[in-house]
């Protein structure tokens, strides 16, 4: 078991990871607690949660991105309410990315600001989303438009839970711990090595190296101000506009989908290094079957009102070399006709 550590200008974070922080951690939380989790994680884990939370308030959130939105915040925060919680309560989120990211908007409305600890159980939060403090909803059919950056006091990961997924879950967190490999030596240099990259024995010892990165990158720039944070959402411009139009796949399987896109586009604009994008690419493949969309410039749209985007541009965070990237700012017509390319 390992603790790592989060500062910021705004809170110090610590996040345990490992084998039992659940066991070891979960009892410590004390005072008021108001807990939110999903149908489905509840389903698994309504007796551990009823045996570790006593007498804690609780939200079961309709499982799916459907229920991050306005409407549920409300119902979370009225529950709040109703349950008389003062400024010194702890909201938990129990759950994986749609849970950690509207409890953690709730606790950072509620009175102005509560405490926030995340408990996230797919492979996707525990790697990327429970960590570094953005929380939202989704509003106009964009994903995230609405939220805060706002820290949790605490992070609890453990690989407990990542033994009860499906094996989609498992390909949604591998998105992001192949994003994490393009972004960092260590992570790469661990997924060329492994055989078998869905082992829970592996997965579980490499999401530590992907949240250590994390860390780096957001005790620097923690609200997204100087472009360093803005790394973090390399293959997330197409990879959203895809996971809004089309809507049939994960998260993270659309965050790779998106991350093969832009890396044909970093090539055919002689970016990087061919070689290395090339090794991208596979591991890529090993994780998801690569589609071939015949309607992207329908898709290309929703790019338009990514976060990361100024002016008119469309801007693409893609890899040029073992740990390093940059960003790519193309209008919306070039970035169509590169997508239509990647197809042919």
């Amino acid at each position: 078991m390992t603790d790592i550590l989060l500062n910021t200008s705004s809170c110090k974070s610590i996040i345990h990871c490992g084998d039992g922080a659940f066991v070891k951690y979960a009892p410590l939380l004390g005072g008021q607690k108001f807990l939110v989790t999903d149908t489905n994680v509840n389903a698994i884990y309504g007796k551990l949660i009823k045996e570790y939370f006593v007498g804690c308030g609780l939200y079961v959130l309709p499982a799916g991105e459907k229920s991050k939105t306005f409407r549920y915040l409300s119902d979370i925060l009225a529950a709040m309410a109703d349950a008389e919680l003062n400024r010194s309560c702890t909201v938990i989120a129990f759950g994986g990315g749609v849970v950690g990211d509207i409890a953690g908007l709730a606790a950072s409305l509620y009175m102005r600001g509560v405490n926030a600890v995340q408990i996230p159980t797919t492979l996707l939060s525990q790697v990327d989303s429970s960590v570094g403090g953005k929380t939202a909803v989704d509003f106009k059919n964009i994903k995230n438009l609405v939220g805060t950056f706002y820290q949790p006091s605490e992070v609890i990961v453990d690989p407990l839970f990542l033994k009860t997924l499906p094996p989609r879950e498992i390909r949604c967190g591998l998105g992001e711990i192949i994003k994490y490999a393009a972004l960092d030596k260590v992570v790469y240099s661990k997924l060329l090595k492994e055989a078998n990259i869905f082992s829970l024995d592996f997965l579980g010892s490499i999401v530590p190296d992907c949240i250590r990165h994390k860390v780096r990158v957001v005790s620097v720039d923690e609200r997204d101000v100087n472009g360093i944070r803005k790394t973090l959402n390399l293959g997330h411009t197409t990879g959203h506009a895809a996971e809004l139009y089309y809507r049939r796949k994960s998260h993270g399987e659309f965050v790779l989908i998106g991350m093969y896109y832009e890396l044909h586009i970093a090539e055919k604009l002689k970016i990087g290094d061919v070689k290395y994008y090339a090794e991208l690419r596979r591991l890529i493949e090993r994780a998801v079957k690569i589609p071939v969309y015949a309607d992207i410039e329908k898709a290309a749209g929703l790019a338009k009102m990514d976060k990361k985007n100024t002016g008119e541009s469309i801007s693409l965070v893609v890899p040029t070399s073992e740990g390093e990237s940059t960003e790519l700012k193309l209008s919306f017509d070039e970035y169509v006709r590169l997508l239509k390319e990647v197809n042919q």
